[in-house]
């Protein structure tokens, strides 16, 4: 065992998921604390593994059940961005494959930036079909904000280039003719939800990121509308933009001081 190197033993350790593996009693039974060290995160990382493993299996009951029922063509709908003072509201619907399997998906909010972006990539690239719809904030005060999600949630499921067979929907009932499912916390209950969720909130993240460019001054970038601190600060200093959501309070209160940007 002492021949290899730290780094060689690394590089096999990186290369098998078998707990049997002989390289894992080796490694038990070198006394070098680097090894230790290898074998105790590569242990972590497994077990890491199999529970995104068993979460992935028990958020694919809803599609394995109605893949049962007769149903192929499953979207998941979902929509970010409600509560922010700022930016639209973005749905996606997503159209899962039925082989589809990727550990570690899960509602958008759990996710740190970089596994969205990795996630998103990933759906993007497999799932049969993807659809985003987008009201903008002008839309959202003409039509409030309710009424404005399901617009975006309906023109997302339009505008997929597949027909949608059944709708697994957010916590959100839409008139349709289409069968549906509302699932209270459905993106963490549904592959398909938890999908179009990730895409979803990349999508609108993207599009705030590209406003904070036009607007710097009120940094979107890091808090992507919402109302934080230093966004109701640039609210008073620079007042409001055509990105804000003049129906919501803090923003109609701040347009009876200052004129809008």
């Amino acid at each position: 065992m002492n021949k290899l190197t730290v780094k060689q033993i690394k590089q096999i350790l990186d290369g098998t998921t078998n707990i049997e593996d002989p390289i894992i009693k080796k490694c038990e039974d070198d006394d070098r604390k680097g090894v230790h060290q290898l074998l105790t995160r590569w242990l972590k990382q497994q077990e890491e593994h199999h529970t995104q493993q068993q979460l992935f299996i028990e958020m694919s009951t809803y599609e394995q059940s109605l893949y049962k029922q007769g149903y192929n063509s499953i979207a998941g709908i979902d929509e970010v961005g409600r509560g922010p003072l700022a930016g639209p509201v973005v749905a996606a619907a997503v159209i899962l494959p039925k082989d589809f399997y990727l550990p570690g998906l899960n509602d958008s909010k759990k996710l740190s930036f970089k596994k969205r972006e990795y996630l998103y990539d990933y759906i993007m690239e497999h799932a049969v079909a993807t659809s985003i719809g987008i009201v903008s904030a002008q839309k959202i005060d003409e039509i409030n904000i309710y009424q404005a999600t399901k617009y975006a949630m309906k023109q997302a499921i339009e505008d997929l280039n597949v027909q949608p067979d059944f709708l697994l929907i957010d916590a959100m009932e839409l008139s349709t003719d289409l069968p549906q499912l509302s699932i209270i916390k459905g993106d963490s209950k549904s592959i398909a939800i938890a999908a179009s969720s990730i895409v979803a909130k990349v999508t609108r993240d993207r599009i705030m990121i590209n406003l904070a460019e036009e607007f710097p001054q009120y940094q979107f970038e890091k808090h992507m509308g919402y109302g934080t601190k230093e966004h109701m600060t640039a609210l008073q200093q620079f007042g409001v933009t055509r990105e804000h959501r003049k129906t919501f309070s803090p923003v109609r209160e701040t347009l009876e001081m200052v004129s809008e940007v």
